[in-house]
């Protein structure tokens, strides 16, 4: 059995893969393929979309570079350091510009170990009085152990991916919503603390801050058509996989996302595989919310020692691993989503 970080596997994860199996096998599930000792080819059976005429912004990768560098320059974000304070003034100060509404939701928030934690999580609202929504999400707090490095291991990690990359590509999207707003869908921009502060053989121990936020929304029955969630999403060598949960509970947002992204160009970065189900904030939301929500993550079980990069839980996750181009297939492939939902030709 393999363990991974908030990645891992726990018997019920085990026993939802075996099921999945079972039902690509009887036909229930085309998009999940066969799941064996690695990740098979996908058996996608749904067509891309007909190219739109729908005026998409440009997504900005320097801009997003430079909101990442920012986050990075604070140093680790641990839970409760000068660092993760400064940070989160920060962001909130950021989204406050580019969003109608900002809130912090803050509270101390135990692990499976009775550990506590200091959480605050971040929520920012686009056109908040439409009812019909969508959630993008990312967690901002970096780990406070390099316990995947062969140094300094008890020391924090700086998290430029892992942390920072999807807060990056979130403040960004916000920023375009900002210059160009859409006129029928309110966007939900919710960051969550404390994901990454776990022992990686302890269910329960990870997601702290979603799994509060997803039990105590900011909103009293908060509702959104579909989530997603941007975990590691700048590296230069990503990949995005169609990953288990999200086929499990969002399997149409799934093929949503990656047909977009092979339609305008970015099928090598969202390749056409299914893989293992990985335990991310989106497994709250899906659980506690039943909003559909999947994970856009750098995961490749045949490509990495861990699936996640060398770079994963080191001192090696800093500037230097973040690329231009994937901030933009992945910020470009949203925006799209986002607006030709807005205005479907």
């Amino acid at each position: 059995m393999h363990h991974f970080r908030i990645k891992f596997f726990t018997p019920s994860l085990f026993l939802s893969l075996i099921a999945g199996a079972i039902l690509a096998i009887l036909g229930c599930q085309p998009n999940e393929g066969k799941k064996s000792g690695t990740a098979n080819q996908a058996n996608n059976n749904s067509h891309a979309p007909a190219k739109s005429a729908v005026q998409v912004p440009s997504f900005n990768a320097d801009s997003t570079f430079e909101y990442i560098n920012k986050q990075v320059s604070f140093g680790p974000r641990v839970p409760g350091s000068k660092g993760h304070k400064a940070c989160g003034d920060w962001l909130t100060q950021q989204f406050a510009i580019f969003t109608d509404t900002v809130l912090t939701q803050k509270a101390t928030v135990k692990s499976a170990t009775n550990e506590s934690f200091p959480m605050r999580n971040i929520i920012a609202s686009t056109n908040p009085n439409l009812s019909q929504r969508i959630l993008l999400c990312a967690h901002w707090d970096t780990r406070r152990e390099a316990d995947q490095d062969t140094k300094r291991q008890n020391e924090p990690i700086l998290g430029a991916n892992d942390g920072g990359s999807g807060v990056g590509v979130l403040l960004e999207i916000a920023r375009q919503l900002k210059a160009k707003p859409l006129k029928t869908i309110g966007v939900d921009f919710v960051l969550f603390d404390v994901e990454d502060q776990g022992k990686s053989d302890i269910e329960n121990s990870y997601c702290l801050g979603a799994t509060y936020w997803s039990s105590n929304p900011h909103i009293p029955g908060y509702k959104a058509q579909y989530g997603i969630l941007f975990d590691m999403v700048g590296a230069g060598d990503a990949v995005f996989l169609r990953e288990g949960n999200s086929m499990q509970y969002a399997a149409h947002i799934v093929n949503k996302v990656w047909n977009t992204a092979a339609e305008i160009g970015y099928n090598h970065y969202f390749e056409n595989r299914n893989t293992y189900p990985i335990t991310d904030d989106h497994v709250a939301v899906n659980k506690i919310l039943q909003i559909p929500t999947i994970d856009i993550i750098q995961y490749d079980p045949e490509g990495f020692k861990h699936g996640f990069g060398d770079f994963w839980h080191t001192h090696n996750d800093d500037m230097g691993i973040i690329s231009k181009p994937t901030l933009k297939a992945v910020g470009q492939t949203v925006l799209t989503v986002l607006y030709r939902q807005d205005e479907p030709v």
